[in-house]
């Protein structure tokens, strides 16, 4: 409901960040409840997210996120000034299905293809790629061979579930039934 009416400009960035710490401080009353099924944690689609090397700004990356866990989806965040390096390690560690990249500045945006690049030399082409931030377009992120590009938060969600094969459900519940494949 906030991502929608977010995306149809009902509501604007102070009201998705409020929503967003009240579902953020339920979600850590329930998450233990929630996760586990007769003594096993299910599994939710893992994204890996940083702002790329060089940019320090965050704020939509932070949205995003916000509301990918909203939506199932366990988030790893990285920060800011995200080396090539450090996103690859992360995906690896945390068996990634989907690495989200946050630029707000032409000049640190060009870092996303050098990105890529190294994900796909490290031999992680299964790993979805998605790019967003102010100065990116969908015909930027084909140029640099990201699989995704979304202009706002609610759209990076929707993005993320298509990706993976996930129809109108919440990500943990596509994963815990096999739908979003191996996360």
């Amino acid at each position: 409901v906030v991502g929608e009416d977010f995306k149809h400009n009902r509501i604007f960035v102070p009201e998705v960040l409020l929503a967003a710490r009240a579902m953020k401080a339920g979600m850590a009353i329930l998450k233990p409840l929630l996760t586990e099924r007769k003594g096993e944690v299910s599994r939710s689609p893992v994204i890996v997210m940083g702002t790329v090397k060089g940019d320090l700004h965050d704020i939509g990356k932070g949205l995003v996120g916000m509301m990918a866990e909203g939506a199932g989806f366990t988030i790893v965040d990285l920060g800011t000034d995200t080396s090539a390096e450090r996103y690859i390690e992360a995906v690896r560690q945390h068996n990634a299905a989907i690495l989200g990249m946050s630029a707000l500045l032409t000049t640190t945006m060009i870092y996303m293809r050098t990105v890529v690049q190294k994900m796909k030399e490290a031999g992680l082409h299964h790993v979805k790629i998605c790019v967003g931030g102010a100065p990116i377009s969908a015909h930027y992120a084909r140029e640099i061979g990201a699989d995704g590009y979304a202009a706002d938060a609610a759209s990076a969600v929707e993005l993320f579930k298509r990706l993976l094969g996930i129809e109108d459900s919440t990500a943990r519940t596509a994963a815990s039934t096999g739908a979003a494949g191996k996360a």
